[in-house]
């Protein structure tokens, strides 16, 4: 068809009862062979000359799709609509006119195209309901995007009723309960019980959810399992098992990461990049985030040897770049948050799999060999908990010296503090406030007179939540100020306004903490037992407070109740932050890198000495299910004195698996 005869084209597609069919054929050639846009014109023409036609809705659809690629947007959602007039009960038509709205920024009529499509009066059959299921995961997306979660909300939680075993549905509706401080988050109904609800949960929000790190391990490996399938002809056996020699050459680390931006992530990490010693290692970055050009990215990507925008290479590219580079060890710097590109690691296009700062815990994955830690976010303890052999270094979290931050100081006044009494702040994100956490906040308040809490903005549904529940539990609302969001040197200098930062469980602040500490704010914080319930606490005793890491919920209301009482306390603190600043390990970033290169080299003396750790993940399953049926609302995990009891009691029970090892551990878990 690529020599297609017009006229020859033009008197099939006139010609009376020529079939839709073989104008799809026709237009499906036309298209392969470079000529797009006469197929377009293929079903234009036959369009015409068909306008009584039973199937004329189709062949609007399909012309509205070459419309689209030729960038034809408004004749694509002319057509579109025109095949909807045609046929109300055509769904995909529905589902792409919501698309092209949503590109021309006309979000409300995306949304109303979608809402329409999922309230369509179809026989329940199975493509009905999954174009129905589409529109609402459509519809949940775009307000999520536009923050406005209520709506998002409602339209996954008809989406997860209408597919119940949707997980990633779930995960998305939980998560977005977290974020607007509903409790319970886990809302169960008739067709999602609360276990239903939890299993899927996606493992960072569990973190925010839950200090239990046996079920943070097993829910990391059950996300895996779920959500990274890589064919085993997909695997790189001559990467993964590739000799590795360094005579002459430095070591190769590559680190993949979608937030080498303005992001939390890209702040902690353009120091790094810059003091890497490069006679010692040769630095490659990966890029797999949303298309960006500030500050930071530009930093970055001036401060490494190589980097590599992978956005639009497909996993199979990603992992062939990766090991044409020769990477010796490969940096996993998302895990499992946003924009992951965990089936790049799956494929193993690196002798050396690491686990490090992106995301706070184990990723339960049996392709990932290393998670780097420090001594108090991982203690030998809790090395049962991770998959990944454990590595140290002092602390584990990377800091920029180089943040810029506003000269000015605002006033009290001008961000809507009390010029008098103490200020505790907050500036997590608002899914890291469980209820329990609240209920301390409360009591500090009612025991701090003339305090207030300051805490960051989010939309105004949840900032009156929060403030209603503040009332219910007999504090004054208007003792809840809302500090709204600010480019980062703005929000940095507002910092010397507060005495005292409290930090949440089991999800505590890392980057707001470091942020805190450099502006000299003490932070308060209790470390449980999970890894992002315990990096403040690191990054606290790492700044030289470590006071301030305390081991119950009643030592840490008493400790902030104390501050709140004497705030001199509280000023001597700062002023030995402020003294320590540019000596103390939290900052020491000379110190971190070349911590960070010894660990490299270890790394490398094991795997040739055909010592590299092999992750175990014997009896994940069963432990999953447990954790799942112990997680109860009115119990916080991380006051459970002994959570290896609930486990053994369960299994007990159960009776589906051997006796507990006479050493206590529950598992031959963590690394064979």
């Amino acid at each position: 068809m690529a020599d297609v005869d017009t006229l020859d084209l033009l008197s099939k597609l006139t010609a009376e009862g020529c079939p839709l069919g073989e104008v799809i054929t026709i237009a499906a050639q036309l298209g392969a062979g470079g000529q797009p846009a006469l197929a377009d014109q293929a079903y234009k023409v036959w369009i015409k000359f068909n306008a009584e036609h039973p199937q004329l809705s189709v062949a609007l659809f399909n012309r509205a799709i070459l419309q689209s690629a030729l960038g034809d947007n408004a004749g694509a959602a002319a057509s579109l609509e025109q095949a909807i007039a045609l046929n109300a009960d055509f769904m995909p038509a529905y589902v792409n006119l919501g698309g092209l709205q949503e590109r021309a920024g006309l979000h409300e009529m995306a949304i109303a195209t979608w809402e329409t499509g999922a309230n369509r009066s179809v026989v329940p059959s199975g493509m009905g309901v999954s174009y129905a299921f589409t529109c609402l995961k459509q519809i949940a997306r775009l307000l999520g995007e536009i923050s406005q979660p209520a709506r998002a909300e409602l339209a996954l939680m008809r989406a997860a009723d209408l597919d119940p075993t949707a997980e990633e549905v779930i995960g998305q509706l939980v998560a977005t309960r977290l974020a607007q401080c509903k409790w319970p988050a886990l809302q169960p109904t008739e067709r999602l019980p609360r276990e239903t609800l939890l299993r899927g949960v996606n493992p960072l929000s569990t973190s925010a959810y839950t200090d239990d790190p046996l079920l943070l391990l097993s829910a990391g490996n059950h996300f895996i399992e779920r959500e990274v399938k890589v064919a085993p002809e997909q695997i790189r056996s001559d990467r993964r098992d590739a000799p590795i020699d360094i005579k002459g050459r430095r070591p190769r680390i590559g680190y993949i990461s979608s937030d080498l931006r303005d992001h939390a992530v890209g702040y902690l990490m353009a120091e790094l990049f810059e003091v890497h010693d490069k006679s010692k290692v040769e630095v490659f970055a990966y890029y797999c985030g949303p298309e960006s050009s500030d500050g930071l990215n530009t930093r970055i990507r001036a401060s490494v040897e190589h980097f590599t925008d992978i956005r639009p290479m497909s996993d199979e590219e990603a992992a062939q770049r990766i090991a044409d580079d020769g990477i010796d060890i490969l940096v996993d710097v998302n895990g499992h948050t946003r924009d992951a590109r965990t089936a790049v690691f799956a494929r193993r296009p690196a002798p050396i799999i690491v686990n490090w700062l992106g995301y706070p815990g184990t990723m339960g994955s049996d392709y990932h060999h290393y998670i780097v830690a420090d001594p108090w976010i991982i203690p030998p303890e809790m090395e049962l908990y991770y998959s990944e052999a454990v590595r140290r270094i002092p602390c584990y979290q990377p800091n920029d010296r180089r943040r810029k931050v506003n000269e000015t100081t605002p006033t009290r006044t001008e961000v809507g503090l009390p010029e008098d009494g103490f200020v505790f702040c907050c500036f997590n994100g608002a899914q890291k406030i469980t209820p329990f956490v609240f209920d301390r906040w409360m009591e500090i308040l009612k025991r701090t007179p003339g305090s207030v809490l300051w805490l960051l903005d989010n939309n105004p549904e949840t900032n009156a939540r929060l403030r209603d529940a503040a009332e219910a539990r007999g504090v004054d609302r208007t003792r809840l100020v809302f500090a709204q969001k600010l480019q980062n040197a703005f929000h940095l200098a507002r910092y010397r306004l507060a005495d005292l930062f409290l930090d949440t469980t089991p999800y505590g602040a890392h980057t707001t903490a470091s942020d805190a500490l450099w502006m000299a704010v003490p932070v308060l914080t209790w470390s449980g037992k999970s890894f992002a319930s315990r990096v403040c606490g690191s990054l606290v005793r790492s700044a030289g407070l470590p006071e301030l890491v305390v081991d119950s919920a009643q030592a840490y209301v008493d400790k902030a109740v104390e501050l709140g009482a004497n705030p001199d306390k509280a000023r001597a603190m700062r002023a030995q932050l402020e003294a320590n600043r540019d000596t103390c390990v939290l900052f020491d970033m000379n110190l971190l890198a070349g911590k960070l290169e010894e660990l490299y080299g270890e790394m490398i003396a094991e795997y040739q000495a055909g010592a590299r750790p092999q992750p175990n993940l014997a009896n994940l399953k069963t432990y999953f299910e447990i954790g799942l049926a112990l997680d109860r609302d009115d119990r916080e995990m991380q006051g459970e004195a002994d959570l290896h009891a609930l486990y053994r009691a369960e299994l007990a029970r159960r009776h589906s698996v051997k006796a507990i090892p006479a050493d206590g551990r529950l598992w031959n878990g963590g690394v064979a």
